[in-house]
């Protein structure tokens, strides 16, 4: 079998269709193309030609994978379980009508080395990440120490990293509390109902109280 002709698709210029003998095959991206010496007129065993649709499957998940992790930055569970929904099968309408079709998900062993690819290059760093979290997180709006660390552990960072961020962070409770209080103080005329509230954020009563009594005088 004989690659006949290798095209740049419409809609993404950094992928091309793969002809055999006349026929759509499969797509890579160009850097694929290079990497793995894909030429017109080169003949390939079916063997072959199914390591390719592979490397086309890989190049799809990854490229998806790596705008993922560039939205923002994600903990490893986060990525991990974005590549698992891509495993799974799933139901899609066909284009132009009424009908639905499954279409089948990739591989665990294509998902794992997207996932190896990204950790090797620096995409998945459960470091970087908790210090992004804590800097976003108290940058955005206030936010108590045991709400921030509640949220890093849902997100399956390891307790010693979220340790480390928060020690280095400059973040302070009685600072956090306060922008809540900016925000939130004109909605509570019972003072209980706004400690309940502030509890309800993780904030120790303690912190409460002090931030109470010495609010600023309007």
């Amino acid at each position: 079998m004989k690659i006949t002709d290798i095209s740049v698709q419409a809609r993404n210029p950094d992928r091309v269709n793969v002809s055999v003998d006349g026929k759509y095959r499969f797509s890579l991206d160009i850097l694929q193309v290079t990497e793995l010496g894909v030429k017109i007129g080169k003949d390939y065993t079916e063997e072959e030609l199914t390591e390719l649709e592979d490397e086309s499957q890989f190049g799809k998940l990854y490229g998806r994978a790596l705008e993922y992790t560039m939205m923002r930055p994600h903990s490893a569970r986060e990525v991990r379980d974005y590549l698992w929904r891509k495993t799974r099968t799933t139901k899609v309408k066909v284009r132009g009508t009424n009908e639905v079709r499954e279409k089948p998900g990739v591989s665990q062993v294509i998902a794992d080395r997207v996932y190896e690819r990204l950790v090797e290059r620096g995409y998945v760093n459960d470091e970087s990440f908790a210090r992004y979290w804590v800097e976003n997180r108290q940058a955005t709006k206030g936010i108590s120490a045991r709400k921030l660390i509640a949220e890093l552990r849902a997100k399956g960072v390891d307790q010693s990293i979220i340790d480390t961020a928060m020690q280095n962070s400059p973040r302070e409770e009685k600072s956090e509390i306060r922008k809540i209080l900016a925000k939130r103080r004109h909605k509570y005329d019972d003072e209980q109902k706004l400690i309940a509230y502030l509890a309800r954020q993780g904030f120790s009563y303690d912190t409460i109280r002090d931030a109470l009594d010495n609010e600023p005088e309007d």
